[in-house]
C-alpha cells in the first residue's frame, strides 16, 4: 500500500508546516556560492533520503529560493511543484520502506530569515558578512531539507566566497581552495545533526585556538577585537574542562565561538559553533554566563537533541544550570545561591506555564530556562551530588548524537534512584504552580 508523505504532527503546534515523518534524510551535501553584494546565493543540494513507509513523493522545506532543476537518482522526477514553503517531488516509481534515493536540487536567490510563530530565523545579512541562526525553523531559508529536529543527518558543506572573507561552518574544515579572488571552504560534519543546527558564518575574521583543555577551542573574531576577545573569552578552556568533568567527554571534534563585528540581541548556538555579537566582549557576569550557556549546549541540544519542541527545557534548563555550575566553579555564587535567587524571582511571576509543554508563545520564555534549571537543582538536592552527576554523564553517553524526550530522562533517573521521583518531576514539569525547593 502506498502512503503520501505526512507532516511532523508531533511538532506541528510549534513549527507549523515543517518536517515530514514519512522519510529520513541520511545526508546533505551542500555546494554553495555566495556573493555578498546583492545577497546572492546559488546552491546545489544533494540529499540522500530513506523511506520510513512506501512513498510516491516527498516534501522538502524550502523558503524564498527559486528551484531550477531537480533529479532523483540522476533522472528527472515524474513531477515537482511548489506549494507555500514546500517543494513537492513525485517519484516515477514508488520508494519502498527502507529504500533510499538521491535527490539533487539546484536553486538560487536572495536568502532572508524565515518567519515563524516565534519570529524570524535563518540566513541573515550583517553589515559586512552573514550569520545563520536557524532555531527553531530557519533552515529552509538557505537549503531544502526535512526540517524536523528528530531527523539528524551528516553534512558536507562547501561554500565559495570572496577571498577576503572567512567562513565557519559545522564540523571539520577539510579543504580551502583559492582561485581568481574566490576561496572555497569545505567542512564535513560526521556527527548526526538536526537541520536547525546547520550553519555558515561569513565575515572578515581571524582565528585563535587554545587546546589546553584537550579540545581545540577556537575564537573567531574581527582583527581589531583581539584584545577584548582575549579578555572576554579567555576562560572558555576552563569552562570546557569543567563541563567535561560534569557532563562527560566533549561530543564533537572542536568548538568555535564566532564573535561578529555587529551587535546581536542574544547569542545563538549551532552544532560545534556558538555566535556572539560584539556587545558580548566583556568580562561582566551577564556575558560570561552566556558564554558558558552556549558552550554547554554542545552536550544539551546539539549532541542530545529534543525529538519534540515541547521538550525545550531539555536544552535550555540544562544550559541554564551549566551557568550556575560555572558561577560556583569560577568563584561566584554557588548553585544553591543561584537557585534561591531565581526561585524567588519566578515566584513573583505569573504561574501560567507548564515546563514540559510550554507552547509556541513561551518556547524561549526565560521562565523555561530558569524553571528547568531549578528542576535540575531540585533533583540534585533530592538524590545527592554523586547520583545527580552520574545520571548526567550517563544521559549524555547513552544518547550521544541522538534524539531525546523528557520521558527518557525521567526513566533514566528512575533507574538510578532508590526512591520515587515521580512527585518531584510531576510538580516541576507538569504543574503550573512553582513548587518549593527541597531543603539542602
Amino acid at each position: 500500500m502506498t502512503a503520501a508523505a505526512g507532516p511532523d504532527t508531533s511538532n506541528e503546534r510549534y513549527v507549523p508546516g515543517h518536517g515530514d515523518l514519512a522519510y529520513d534524510v541520511i545526508s546533505y551535501e551542500l555546494d554553495l556560492t555566495y556573493v555578498l553584494e546583492g545577497n546572492r546565493l546559488s546552491g546545489k543540494a544533494t540529499i540522500v533520503v530513506e523511506a520510513r513507509e512506501h512513498l510516491e513523493r516527498v516534501e522538502l522545506d524550502l523558503f524564498g529560493l527559486r528551484v531550477s532543476k531537480i533529479t532523483v537518482d540522476r533522472a528527472q522526477p515524474a513531477k515537482h511543484s511548489r506549494r507555500d514553503d514546500k517543494l513537492l517531488i513525485r517519484f516515477r516509481t514508488v520508494l519502498r520502506e527502507g529504500e533510499r534515493c538521491t535527490i539533487v536540487v539546484t536553486y538560487a536567490g536572495s536568502p532572508r530569515p524565515m518567519p515563524g510563530l516565534d519570529g524570524d530565523a535563518g540566513w541573515e545579512e550583517l553589515e559586512d558578512g552573514v550569520i545563520v541562526a536557524s532555531q527553531p525553523h530557519g533552515a529552509p531559508s538557505w537549503f531544502p531539507c526535512n526540517d524536523r529536529p528528530s531527523n539528524k543527518a551528516i553534512y558536507r558543506i562547501q561554500l565559495s566566497v570572496p577571498s577576503d572573507y572567512t567562513v565557519v561552518a559545522n564540523g571539520v574544515l577539510t579543504s580551502r581552495r583559492r582561485r581568481a579572488g574566490t576561496t572555497t571552504w569545505v567542512f564535513e560534519e560526521a556527527a548526526p545533526m538536526a537541520t536547525y543546527l546547520a550553519t555558515v558564518q561569513v565575515g572578515r575574521y581571524i582565528t585563535t585556538t587554545d587546546e589546553t583543555s584537550g579540545v581545540a577551542v577556537n575564537a573567531v573574531h574581527p582583527p581589531g577585537d583581539s584584545g577584548r576577545c582575549s579578555r572576554a573569552f579567555g576562560r572558555q578552556t576552563e569552562m570546557m574542562s569543567l563541563f567535561i568533568s560534569r557532563f562527560g567527554p566533549y561530543p564533537f571534534a572542536e568548538y568555535t565561538a564566532v564573535i561578529t563585528a555587529d551587535e546581536l540581541e542574544i547569542p545563538l548556538e549551532a552544532q560545534g559553533v556558538s555566535i556572539f555579537g560584539s556587545n558580548f566582549l566583556t568580562e561582566e557576569w551577564e556575558a560570561q554566563r552566556l558564554i558558558a550557556h552556549e558552550m554547554s549546549h554542545q552536550w544539551f541540544g546539539n549532541s542530545l537533541t529534543l525529538s519534540h519542541w515541547r521538550d525545550i527545557w531539555l536544552h535550555e534548563g540544562f544550559a541554564c544550570y551549566a551557568e550556575w555550575l560555572w558561577s560556583e566553579a569560577s568563584g561566584g555564587d554557588t548553585a544553591q545561591q543561584q537557585a534561591e535567587e531565581h526561585w524567588k524571582k519566578l515566584s513573583d511571576l505569573p504561574q501560567d506555564m507548564v515546563l514540559a509543554d510550554p507552547g509556541p508563545d513561551l518556547l524561549f520564555d526565560d521562565r523555561v530556562y530558569k524553571r528547568g534549571a531549578l528542576a535540575l537543582h531540585a533533583l540534585r538536592l533530592t538524590v545527592g551530588d554523586g547520583m545527580f552527576f552520574t545520571v548526567l554523564q550517563e544521559w549524555t553517553a547513552k544518547h550521544a548524537h541522538g534524539s531525546v524526550t523528557t520521558d527518557q530522562f525521567v526513566d533514566l533517573v528512575d533507574q538510578h534512584s532508590s526512591t520515587s521521583t515521580d512527585e518531584l518531576f510531576r510538580s516541576w514539569l507538569d504543574e503550573l504552580t512553582l513548587p518549593p525547593l527541597p531543603t539542602p
